[in-house]
């Protein structure tokens, strides 16, 4: 019986080697820097932002962020966890441009409101409504007091 035993153990073994048996999905989730979400590559060990993926430029040794069967139907054959949906239901981003300060669904779902659950603007941002399409309740600090009207009650000029 330990012979059978061994002998069904290196029959699997073979046989998921050669790719001839299912193996179980991989989990490609991760950590990006400034704690985006990430795709993790084939060799367990390179992180991408979310962004990157199907972007037409491989950034896995392998090129596996932009196999056809993760690109072939964007975003509907991307895992969950690399799409953020807007809330026009034909629009979506990638996961690492929620939050990420820029109006990137274009009605700025992508940075306030329940679907986003974005928080509070951070300390290299200014709280305010912006007069640009391209921010949506805060401006970079460095537009602070430029001469350039970017907040509605010119706050960005004469309080920020």
């Amino acid at each position: 019986s330990a012979v059978a035993l061994l002998i069904l153990g290196a029959t699997v073994g073979l046989g998921v080697a050669l790719g001839l048996l299912p193996r179980a999905p991989v989990n490609r989730f991760c950590t990006a820097p400034n704690n985006q979400t990430g795709f993790l590559c084939d060799d367990r060990v390179t992180c991408i932002p979310a962004s990157w993926v199907c972007d037409r430029a491989s950034n896995c040794r392998n090129g596996e962020d932009e196999q056809e069967k993760l690109c072939g139907d964007l975003p509907h054959s991307l895992p969950g966890y690399l799409v953020f949906l807007c809330s026009n239901p034909r629009s979506w981003v990638y996961a690492d441009q929620r939050c990420n300060g820029l109006n990137d669904c274009g009605d700025c779902s992508d940075e306030t409101g329940s679907l986003a659950s974005c928080p509070p603007c951070g300390w290299e941002w200014w709280s305010c409504t912006p007069v640009h399409y391209e921010y949506c309740s805060c401006i970079p600090r460095r537009l602070c007091r430029d001469g350039i009207q970017h907040c509605l009650g010119w706050s960005d000029e004469y309080v920020c």
